[in-house]
């Protein structure tokens, strides 16, 4: 079947900046069309299964106050809905699962039933439509203006175009850029062209961070042991020469000094969850796996209702770097693709089956795929954790240099005139298809350019996720959730002005009456455009 839509504004990519960008249009009064390949809205937060990697600071300030109310919303949801006991109850800032990794550890599927219900008055309105599962697979361009996006169906293989006045890429690859010929970046620039300290001499366009397929497990009696993975031989095999130790194992590099750093392993350790302070200026958090990215914590809740923790694995020993899947024949991305599922199946059915214990024996078997929690079927997350993106060539380019502490020093990052928001983490890249091991740069709380969301040429075409105007360094620092759901909701103003005002992102940009105008919206919606005085880290 053949369907032809018309909307103001078009959203390709339902993760978080496609749906902060959307409820933005939305709340200023536009009709928007939202698409999403994956059965879940929110992307890293909810379909990759990633638990949001946030600064220290975020309960206080550091990020829009609508990202604000979907934390809050979401803890609300805990309390509403589950038998928490009377002490996690109490806690002014719950953190369910009580991760190490972020003071908001929960299930993916609770964010999912909050972002369902803040869209949901738009939905009976009509004003939204929420188009899934679609990938994107062609345009229609006019000299420097975006006419339509034509998806597919990926149920029916039916194809289909929507008109928009404004497209926004949310795209976790930035998907729309190579379709609609929009100028874009891709891997790691050469430091002859940006300059910056920790980029390669030479430029390469396949060195790109690893991907990850998470996946979440419980420890409860019995034998739960996978299949054996095709490849888990290969998987086992592997000892990349900068790791330390074999991929699978509990052992990696440590971000920061590059030296081997090994982990412990310790299900459901009875740890007094309400104590615990995830802050990672103040130390990792990872010594123990099971409580990093733990989501469900089991004495959160009242005795009896859940057997075991549940904990997310998203781990250096999971990452796949072995090639790019961007820019690659498609052939040669889902082959790449269903491999690095295979990396994530071997290093479960390691654990089960050959992990080192603490009590001296082998194996959990005991250990369970939570396929459930996550919306899938073959029980990893439903959709790949894309680290990096293409990036737009913007206005304004976002490098080391700008935000790198060592460079800054106590000047603090680079200050933007066109401020749209902020955001703060380290430069953290993973090990990369290039065979680079890990770069990971203190960094201080630094500000979202105007200008690193404005193409050099398409007019009506806006980013919203990881492909805005960084390098393949500095996205190492503003791919993370409130930063990405900052982005979209700029874009969604900045999509609704140009409607509204007639002025195309670019004489916004150029104009200094015309950005302030725009900042004016984005301080009256609750964005943050400056940073009070905290450390770097």
């Amino acid at each position: 079947m053949h369907l032809d839509m018309r909307s103001d504004i078009l959203v390709v990519g339902g993760g978080l900046g496609g749906v902060a960008a959307a409820l933005t249009a939305l709340r200023r009064g536009h009709a928007v069309v939202l698409t999403e390949e994956y059965a879940w809205l929110g992307g890293q937060l909810t379909s990759q299964a990633v638990p949001p990697d946030e600064h220290p600071w975020i309960e206080m300030f550091g990020a829009t106050r609508t990202y604000l109310d979907l934390r809050d919303r979401i803890r609300g949801y805990y309390r509403a809905n589950y038998p928490l006991t009377d002490a996690a109850r109490a806690q002014r800032y719950l953190n369910p699962g009580a991760g190490w990794v972020s003071k908001l550890c929960h299930e993916p599927r609770v964010a999912v039933a909050v972002i369902e219900e803040l869209l949901a008055p738009w939905r009976t309105s009509g004003a939204l439509r929420v188009l899934q599962p679609v990938r994107p697979v062609g345009a229609d361009v006019d000299g420097d203006r975006v006419r339509a996006v034509t998806l597919r169906d990926l149920r029916t293989g039916a194809e289909f175009a929507v008109a928009a006045s404004y497209v926004i890429d949310a795209t976790e690859t930035g998907e729309l850029l190579p379709l609609t010929g929009t100028e874009y970046s891709v891997g790691a620039e050469a430091q002859s062209e940006t300059g910056e300290p920790s980029a390669p001499a030479i430029a390469n366009p396949e060195n790109i961070q690893a991907l990850s397929y998470c996946f979440a497990v419980d420890h409860v009696d019995g034998d739960h042991a996978i299949d054996r993975p095709e490849q888990y031989e290969h998987w086992r095999s592997v000892q990349p020469d900068f790791w330390g130790s074999p991929l699978l194992s509990f052992s990696a590099p440590n971000p920061r000094t590059l030296e081997p750093l090994p982990r412990v392993f310790d299900p459901n350790p009875g740890d007094d969850v309400l104590a615990v302070d995830a802050d990672q200026s103040k130390q990792g958090g990872d010594v123990n796996l099971w409580t990093f990215r733990r989501i469900v914590a089991r004495e959160m809740f009242e005795p009896g209702h859940v057997a075991s923790d549940v904990t997310l694995v998203n781990w250096p020993s999971i990452d796949y770097f072995e090639g790019p899947v961007i820019d690659v024949p498609e052939d040669v991305a889902a082959a790449r693709l269903a491999d690095a599922k295979q990396l994530s199946r071997s290093m479960l059915y390691w654990m089960q089956t050959e992990a080192p214990r603490s009590d001296g024996g082998t194996g959990f078997p005991g250990l369970r795929l939570r396929g459930d929690l996550l919306g899938s079927a073959d029980g990893l997350a439903q959709a790949p954790y894309h680290r990096e993106s293409r990036r737009i060539v913007a206005r304004t380019r976002i490098a080391e240099q700008d935000v790198s502490y060592a460079v800054r020093g106590d000047a603090g990052a680079r200050r933007y005139d066109d401020v749209v928001g902020i955001g703060m983490y380290r430069i953290d890249l993973h090990p990369s298809t290039g065979g680079d091991n890990y770069i990971d740069v203190a960094s201080s709380p630094f500000q979202i350019p105007l200008g690193a969301l404005v193409p050099v040429r398409l007019r009506n075409l806006l980013p919203a996720c990881k492909n805005i105007g960084t390098t393949h360094i500095t996205n190492g620092c503003y791919r993370l959730h409130p930063v990405e759901w900052n982005i979209g909701e700029v874009a969604g103003h900045l999509a609704a002005r140009g409607i509204e005002s007639g002025h195309a992102p670019q004489q916004i940009h150029a104009d200094e009456r015309l950005t302030h105008d725009l900042q004016r919206d984005l301080e009256r919606a609750g964005i943050q455009l400056a940073w009070p005085q905290v450390r770097a880290y």
